[in-house]
């Protein structure tokens, strides 16, 4: 096992096209690791079949068995490898409060202007290019003029802190031409003003607010186990459940999530954990034939179980929202304009759901839809923040955006590519 290496994060690659990729983390602890972890797999394409997680609340140790979506040649195994340990808290300060994640201003966000012909899949290549550069999109502003020139805006920070230094400057610049070619009239990469604004949270308007927002199905009752004085807690839908129990553990919490596989599945459970400041004591995801179970023991933060009837309620309905309905997608038509809104949660720590961007693009890029203008803003909707995207869509001759039928098949097919 990797684990009993120096290395705090070892990778150990399929030996076949297909086998999982085992992934071992051997490192201090720290509240909301385990989400940690799981996002970095979900941004590079892997899915979890299996792991293990256990914790004595100093020292964790984590076992991931991962899938790639696509094709293990399209992970760049080595920078996933970098991701994971950035994500590790060190030895030395282990026993510190974990710091906290800056807060992202115009003073280390920077703006990207790249001005171009217009084309089909034009946003998801440039995306994707600046993701294998480790840049991280927070905020896009796209239009496109009536003579076919596209205008793209990205607000992004580096993730090697290497900017602005100029010879990282020119080394985006330079990808960015490559990839667009000669129809690249303008590129340039400066220190973000101030009208960028950081990332604010803003009221969304209630037009927008009220059809992304529409209501959600409903779980099945809350369910009791009288005859042990309550204490087993249950929430169903057709494709989900959620159980708490505190009769396993005389310790911890016990809350398992059954469901079907899909991408992101243990990021977004241990993300609703992490933002309702919940502790993972051990965990366990195990797949078989496209269900997986994810069972975690969990305490709260003052070291006690989760019993009260009202906290234990919020838990399984925020963790059966969250895994059932991660994300709203809708189209909708005003006039001769269509739209497309998609809306992700954000993480109490202040980051946006990854992938986003690059799976919205991807799948108009497969529908042969092209993007007039686009714009990622973040929102305060019903006590939450969430990121909005807006792409207005343009026309095309054998697609009629007034039926509702064209609407739905557009938006099951980016919210196939956004969930797997």
């Amino acid at each position: 096992m990797g684990a009993f290496k120096d290395e705090s994060v070892v990778v150990h690659r399929g030996k076949h096209e297909g086998d999982p990729s085992e992934i071992t983390v051997n490192c201090p602890d720290k509240v909301g690791l385990g989400c940690d972890l799981a996002r970095t797999v979900f941004e590079f394409g892997l899915s979890v079949v299996k792991g293990d997680l256990s914790t004595d609340g100093r020292w964790c140790f984590v076992v991931l068995w991962v899938v790639p979506r696509v094709s293990a040649s399209t992970v760049r195994w080595p920078l996933l490898k970098q991701g994971l340990e950035d994500a590790c808290p060190s030895a030395v300060g282990q026993f510190l409060p974990s710091p906290s994640p800056p807060i992202l201003t115009s003073k280390n966000m920077f703006l990207l202007q790249v001005c171009s012909s217009d084309r089909t899949g034009l946003l998801h290549g440039v995306a994707k290019k600046l993701w294998e550069l480790e840049l991280s999109i927070h905020r896009v502003k796209v239009s496109t003029s009536p003579d076919g020139k596209a205008v793209n805006l990205f607000f992004v920070t580096d993730n090697r802190n290497e900017l602005p230094w100029k010879k990282r400057v020119e080394e985006v610049c330079d990808q960015a031409r490559e990839l667009l070619g000669d129809t690249c009239s303008h590129c340039a990469l400066s220190q973000a003003g101030p009208e960028c604004g950081g990332l604010i949270c803003a009221p969304l308007p209630l037009q927008v607010a009220n059809n992304l927002f529409a209501e959600v199905p409903a779980p099945l009752p809350t369910e009791k186990d009288e005859s042990q004085g309550g204490r087993h807690t249950s929430l169903g839908g057709a494709h989900t459940v959620v159980t708490l129990d505190n009769l396993t553990s005389p310790v911890h919490s016990l809350l398992q999530v059954t469901c079907k596989n899909r991408k992101g599945l243990l990021y977004d459970c241990l993300r609703t954990l992490k933002d309702m400041k919940l502790q993972v004591a051990h965990g366990r995801v195990a797949t078989e034939n496209g269900i997986s179970v994810i069972s975690v023991f969990v305490l709260r933060a003052n070291g006690r179980k989760v019993t009260e009837d009202d906290e234990k309620k919020r838990l399984c309905l925020c963790m059966y929202t969250e895994v059932d309905h991660p994300l709203q997608v809708t189209v909708v038509t005003r006039g001769p304009d269509t739209e497309l809104h998609i809306a992700t949660p954000i993480e109490s720590c202040g980051r946006g759901r990854p992938r986003v961007l690059h799976d919205i693009t991807l799948a108009l890029k497969q529908l042969d839809i092209c993007i007039f203008k686009a714009d990622i803003g973040r929102h305060a909707v019903a006590n939450r923040h969430w990121e909005i995207y807006r792409l207005l869509l343009v026309d095309r001759a054998e697609l009629s955006w007034s039926s509702s039928k064209i609407r739905s098949l557009l938006a099951d097919r980016v919210r196939h590519i956004l969930m797997g």
